[in-house]
This record gives structure tokens, C-alpha cells and sequence, in this order.
């Protein structure tokens, strides 16, 4: 900036700052000109690497940058012309405020093109490599950065226009604690939120079970967004149910799809004791084999569970392709075995109890005496 100041002083010196009021409106309205000229050169410019980053692969988001380049430019030239202006005009009081507020204006491109630098980073070395560990640090920094960008920029701005920063650091340390303890419940989802980055039990678009829902509804759902305050989970009634990360770093974490997108099934089935009980399993099987999203390896197979109190409780085992069918299957099955065990004479028993009523006279010496 110093170097840019020295050139502005040359180019005021130039033109003179002494003269009359229609004088210095006429440099003012030609530097004016120029700047226009410079605006108009550098957006063809702009235009014309844009047209030839397309061979580039990594401008894959050149619209954004080339976008932000130029509203940068533009900031730049605004100040430069304020900046000259305020030099011809020798209202020099107005400088550091001109440098302040151009220091908080530059911080909203700043903050977009460090995500234009994140996203690239993250397509093409994050991508890459084994460890999880640059995915964290680039979620953590896509998720702060706007907040750095901008408490940076105020703290410079404040600086430049003669402002002891330091009594503020000093009270917003002491206000941080008094904050601390009045928001201990955000700050505690603030902190697990980060954790759950880092740690990453679940990703967006896992199936998870849901703990917090009414009652009645569907108990799991898939994650849709994972926030610094409260993680966003979709279940299959559609609805979306909002749970605050404290509690989900708290709690039991079933999630059915981070290994794989295949899971295991257990449907019960209960038989009569008199029923067929091959017959009844190769049928139970054959429900299974004929569902296109059952798998095939490993083989759907029946197991004997327990003896009830009016039954044989079997169980069938099966593995589908996809964790969101899981009803889908429980359902299927159940529906075509009792289809099967109709057509063949497989009994699905029911509790049954038999009473006996017995009818005993009353005897003689109980029998009350006649008046």
C-alpha cells in the first residue's frame, strides 16, 4: 500500500493541488474519466482470459472467481479515485476513514474467493488422499471463514483509523466468559457440532435411526445437513426432525449405511408345532428369492428361535441391496409367506385357550331348608 501511496502523491503533485474550485473539479471529473477508461480495459480483459480459461482445469468454477476478480477491480478503483481526491481536495482527515471503510468493503471478495480456493482444494486434494484429516480442516475453515475474514477486517479497519484495539480484545475475552456461562447450552452444541465434523460418525445422506420423533411416526431417517448447532435428519414420513448436536453426541449412533449400503434383515414368523417345519423354511425362502432387491450372496436362510407358548418362532435372515428397503422387505416377505403358507396348508397359530364349563348340582346339605 505504501508503494501505491507514493505513486497517488507523484500523480497529485503533477497536477497541482493549488487552484481555483473549477480547477480542481476539472481533475477531479478527469481522474474520474480515467478510472472509467481503466474500468473498461480491465473488464476486457477479464472477459478474454475468461474465454481462454476454459482449457484450465482448475477454473472449473472460473464464473464465480472471474466474477469476484472483477467486483475486486471495481473496489480498487473506487478507492484509488476517492483516494486522489481526497489528496487534490487536501482533505487528508478523510483518508484513514477512505482506508477503513475500503478495508470492510474488501472483505466480503476476500471471504468468496478463499471458498473458490477451499472448493478447489477440496475437489482436487482432499479428494485424493487416504487421510480424513484435510476434509475436517476444510469444513472447519469452509464453515468459519466468513467470521475470520470479517472479524479481521474490522480489527484492521479500527486500526487504520487510530483505534486501541486491544482494550476491546481485553473486554470481549472478560464478555466471552459472561457469554460463556449465560450460552453454555449453544456453546456446547457449538462444540460437539465441530466434533461431529471431526469425529464424523455419520455423513450426509446416511440413514440413521432417530430417537426424537413422535409418536407413531418412522424412527429413522437420512441425514440432510450437519450444522454447528443442530444436525437435520429426513425420516421416511418426511419429515424433518431437528436434533441439537449435544444430544446426539450423547447418545447411541445407529447408522445403517456408513459401513455399506447392504444390511441385514430379520423377519419373525411363527408356525403351528403340528406344521411342517422344512416345508414351512423352504417357503419362507422362496418369499425371499423372489424379491429382485434381496441378495442372493449371502443366501436368505430360516432359523428356529424359540419354542412359544402356541408356536415355533422361526426368524428368516436376508440381506438387501439397498438399507432405505428395509420395511419394503419386512413387508414383502411377510405378505407372500402368509400368501405361501395359505396355499399349503402351513398354519400360522394364534393363542388359543379351551374352557371347560362343568355343571355340578348343589348338594343336600348345602341346600338352604324350605320355609
Amino acid at each position: 500500500m505504501q508503494t501505491t501511496l507514493v505513486y497517488i502523491d507523484r500523480f497529485v503533485a503533477f497536477f497541482g493541488t493549488k487552484g481555483s474550485l473549477a480547477n480542481n473539479l476539472a481533475r477531479a471529473v478527469a481522474v474520474l474519466f480515467v478510472a472509467f477508461i481503466l474500468w473498461l480495459v480491465i473488464k476486457r480483459i477479464l472477459a478474454a482470459l475468461e474465454k481462454k480459461s476454459v482449457q484450465f482445469k482448475f477454473l472449473q468454477v472460473r464464473k464465480g472467481l472471474f466474477a469476484v476478480v472483477r467486483k475486486m477491480a471495481g473496489l480498487v478503483l473506487i478507492w484509488l479515485v476517492g483516494l486522489i481526491w481526497v489528496r487534490l481536495s487536501q482533505a487528508t482527515a478523510f483518508e484513514n476513514i477512505l482506508h477503513a471503510v475500503f478495508i470492510l468493503l474488501a472483505a466480503g471478495p476476500v471471504k468468496t474467493i478463499l471458498l473458490i480456493l477451499l472448493e478447489y482444494l477440496e475437489r482436487n486434494l482432499a479428494e485424493r488422499t487416504e487421510t480424513d484429516l484435510d476434509n475436517i480442516v476444510i469444513d472447519l475453515l469452509n464453515k468459519f471463514s466468513g467470521a475470520i475474514v470479517y472479524a479481521t477486517a474490522a480489527v484492521i479497519a479500527l486500526d487504520v483509523l487510530g483505534v486501541n484495539v486491544m482494550p476491546f480484545i481485553a473486554g470481549a475475552g472478560v464478555l466471552g466468559v459472561a457469554v460463556g456461562f449465560a450460552a453454555k447450552d449453544t456453546l456446547s452444541n457449538l462444540i460437539a457440532g465441530i466434533l461431529l465434523i471431526i469425529d464424523r460418525p455419520f455423513e450426509i445422506g446416511d440413514r440413521i435411526e432417530v430417537w426424537s420423533v413422535p409418536a407413531g411416526n418412522a424412527s429413522w431417517g437420512d441425514v440432510i445437513d450437519i450444522g454447528l448447532r443442530a444436525t437435520r435428519i429426513k425420516t421416511t414420513d418426511n419429515i424433518v426432525v431437528i436434533i441439537p448436536n449435544n444430544e446426539i453426541m450423547t447418545r447411541d449412533i445407529v447408522n445403517y449405511t456408513s459401513i455399506s449400503t447392504s444390511i441385514r434383515v430379520r423377519i419373525n414368523i411363527g408356525i403351528a408345532y403340528d406344521a411342517d417345519l422344512p416345508k414351512a423354511k423352504k417357503l419362507i425362502i422362496e418369499a425371499a428369492q423372489s424379491a429382485d432387491w434381496i441378495l442372493t450372496n449371502p443366501a436368505p436362510k430360516v432359523v428356529v428361535r424359540n419354542f412359544g407358548e402356541s408356536s415355533v418362532d422361526l426368524q428368516a435372515r436376508v440381506w438387501i441391496k439397498d438399507a432405505r428397503r428395509r420395511m419394503d422387505t419386512i413387508d414383502f416377505i411377510t405378505d407372500t409367506v402368509k400368501t405361501l403358507f395359505d396355499k399349503n396348508g402351513i398354519e400360522i397359530p394364534f393363542p388359543k385357550r379351551d374352557i371347560t364349563i362343568v355343571n355340578r348340582p348343589a348338594s343336600s346339605k348345602n341346600a338352604m331348608p324350605l320355609d
